[in-house]
This record gives C-alpha cells, sequence and structure tokens, in this order.
C-alpha cells in the first residue's frame, strides 16, 4: 500500500516525459511554439531572477543538488540492513522520480531547444561544403583579418564580469537590428563560484539552465572573453548547440564596434579553421601558421599555457565526457560538430573571398 502514491506518480512523470520526447521529434512544432513561443518568457523570466543576486546561483543550486543525492546515499547505506521488503520497489521507484523530475524540468527550461531547426537555416547561412583549396582560402583570409585587428589593439583590457554584461549586451543589441533572434532581454551573465575547478576541467564557460545564468570562467585570458561571454549568451537564447552557440557568439563579437570583441571572434574563428586546415593539409597549415604576426602567436602561446597550467591530463577526461553528453543530445557527432562553424565560415565569406582571391 504504501508504494502506491509512488508508483502513481511514476506513471504520471514516465508519461509527462514519453510525451516531451515524442514533442521533440517534431522540429518545427517545437521552433513555433515552444523555442520562439514560450521559451523567451521562460529564460527571460530566469534571467530576471537571477540576476537579482550577484553570485551564479546556478552552481549553488547544483551544489545543493549532488549534496541531496549524497545524503540520500549515505543514509541508504546506513539503513540499509533495517529496510525491509517492500524498500526494495520504493527506494528504485523514488530514484526514479528523482530523475524524471529533473529531467522534466530541464527539458522545459531549456532542453526542447535541442529539437529546433538549426539555426543556420533561420539565419539565411548556405551549408554548401568547401574544398581544401577553399578551405585554406579561408585560413588565409582569417589570418591576415586577425593580424589586421591585432595590430589595431592598444592593449586588452582587464575585463570584470559586468564589463562583459554590458557590452556583450550592447553587440546583441546591435544584432536584433538585423535580426530577432538576438533578442536578449533581462541580461545575466555570472562569473562562476570557482574559476579554479571550471579551468582545471578545460571549461571556459557553461549555461546553467534551471537558473537561466550564463556563466564565466574569468580566470581566461583576457582576449578570449569577448567571444566566450557572446557565445554563453547564445545558449541563453536557446541556442543548445555548441556549434550554433559558436556561430551567434561569432556574428555578434565580430559586429561590435568594439575592436577588441572583433579581434577575440576573428582569433577564435581562426582557431577552429586551423585545427581543420591542420587535419586536412598540414603543410597548407604551416605556411600559414608562419602567417601569423607577433602579436597573434604571443596570444596562441599565452592561451597554450593557460590551459596547461590548469588543465593537464583532465582535459582529455572531460573531453570525452563532453562528448558523450552531446551524442546523449541528439548532436551525433558529438565534439566533432564544433567544426561545423568552419563550414558555416565558409559559407558567409565565400563571396568575400572570391574578390579577397
Amino acid at each position: 500500500m504504501i508504494t502506491r502514491p509512488t508508483f502513481l506518480k511514476s506513471t504520471i512523470l514516465i508519461s509527462i516525459s514519453i510525451l516531451i520526447y515524442i514533442l521533440g521529434l517534431l522540429p518545427s512544432l517545437i521552433q513555433k511554439y515552444y523555442s520562439t513561443g514560450i521559451y523567451p518568457y521562460i529564460s527571460s523570466s530566469l534571467r530576471f531572477i537571477s540576476s537579482i543576486f550577484p553570485f551564479a546561483i546556478g552552481d549553488m543550486v547544483y551544489a545543493l543538488l549532488i549534496g541531496f543525492v549524497l545524503y540520500k546515499t549515505f543514509r541508504f547505506y546506513k539503513n540499509r540492513k533495517s529496510l525491509h521488503r517492500k524498500h526494495r520497489i520504493l527506494i528504485p521507484l523514488q530514484i526514479l522520480n528523482f530523475f524524471l523530475i529533473l529531467y522534466i524540468i530541464f527539458k522545459m527550461v531549456w532542453g526542447l531547444n535541442y529539437s529546433r531547426p538549426s539555426v543556420s537555416e533561420e539565419l539565411g547561412i548556405g551549408n554548401e561544403k568547401y574544398t581544401v583549396k577553399e578551405l585554406v582560402l579561408l585560413g588565409d583570409y582569417f589570418v591576415k583579418k586577425t593580424n589586421a585587428l591585432k595590430l589595431k589593439l592598444p592593449k586588452t583590457p582587464i575585463y570584470s564580469i559586468n564589463d562583459l554584461e554590458v557590452n556583450s549586451t550592447k553587440a546583441y543589441n546591435l544584432m536584433e537590428q538585423k535580426n530577432a533572434l538576438f533578442t536578449y532581454k533581462n541580461p545575466c551573465l555570472k562569473a562562476v563560484l570557482n574559476s579554479w575547478i571550471i579551468s582545471k576541467v578545460g571549461i571556459e564557460g557553461y549555461y546553467a539552465p534551471l537558473t537561466g545564468e550564463a556563466n564565466m570562467n574569468m580566470n581566461l585570458p583576457d582576449f578570449v572573453k569577448p567571444y566566450v561571454s557572446c557565445h554563453e549568451i547564445a545558449h541563453q537564447l536557446g541556442i543548445s548547440y555548441e556549434d550554433e552557440a559558436n556561430l551567434l557568439g561569432y556574428l555578434t563579437a565580430r559586429n561590435s564596434p568594439d575592436l577588441n570583441y572583433q579581434y577575440s571572434a576573428n582569433y577564435e574563428m581562426l582557431r577552429y579553421i586551423l585545427f581543420e586546415i591542420r587535419m586536412k593539409s598540414p603543410d597548407d597549415y604551416k605556411i600559414l601558421h608562419d602567417k601569423l604576426s607577433a602579436g597573434v602567436l604571443a596570444d596562441f602561446k599565452t592561451e597554450k599555457e593557460f590551459w596547461r597550467k590548469y588543465n593537464g591530463e583532465m582535459f582529455g577526461y572531460m573531453d570525452a565526457a563532453f562528448d558523450s553528453f552531446l551524442k546523449l543530445n541528439n548532436q551525433k557527432k558529438g565534439i566533432d560538430s564544433y567544426q561545423d562553424i568552419v563550414i558555416w565560415l565558409w559559407n558567409i565569406h565565400k563571396k568575400e573571398l572570391a574578390a579577397f582571391n
């Protein structure tokens, strides 16, 4: 008798979860009624509430959840000898209900965005594949662009989290004039509570779905922070996939009148392009690498040393874990999907490249 309410609760939660899963198979429906329907209100409301607090409450929520799970595990272990036969059914049902509730909340406050159509379609960006020759041409374009921007910069400012929130919001407001997809109300950008741990596991920033916060690793070199902040804000706007958040982050930062934002965007995209060229044509990679200015090379060195200082071998483990997470969320290519940004960069700039060549 004692398990009946729990069993009924499990039945209801399973039914809701199945319904959510089925809805996720209908991208156009999700786009119309969720991603551009109720989600902007959910996201904006969460950001409004979270912005009241000067610290990342999402970190605290996750810490409490982990603490709750550890507490329940400890209690179960401590009382295991006094458990009755009915608990063999009751406890698994309670565990199931707990994770089903988390799943439903996650999907409702953000996760259904994984099922929306690609934002590249919404932005009218094609998916035409490039040849190796075209990829190298794209790389040469970004090398020259990044070198030129670096020369124009007086000195990279030391950013506070407030600086990034204000400047990145302005950049999104400018992009909103071109496309409503970039509409960003009630800004909420936070510094993570413990940058040392986040740096140790190789994370630049992350979105906290339960609280609507975009969280920044403020230990990062300052020249990458503008782009990373724009990337994380893209997640707040319902852009779930990493490659698509890269796209919005790039378009927003490069459109900013702030040269530091432009440089940060081009620097980050250059990394992706050079990585792709290194895999496909090592000889061309070496030629392009030799074209990088001393200032850009110094930034590459600074970033490399930063990750070497904090990250070590843990980065490989986190890379594998993140790859599995992406695949679980229908991103079948896993972390390789980051490189889709290179395809979009080619399609964005191919007309310029024709003249550039």
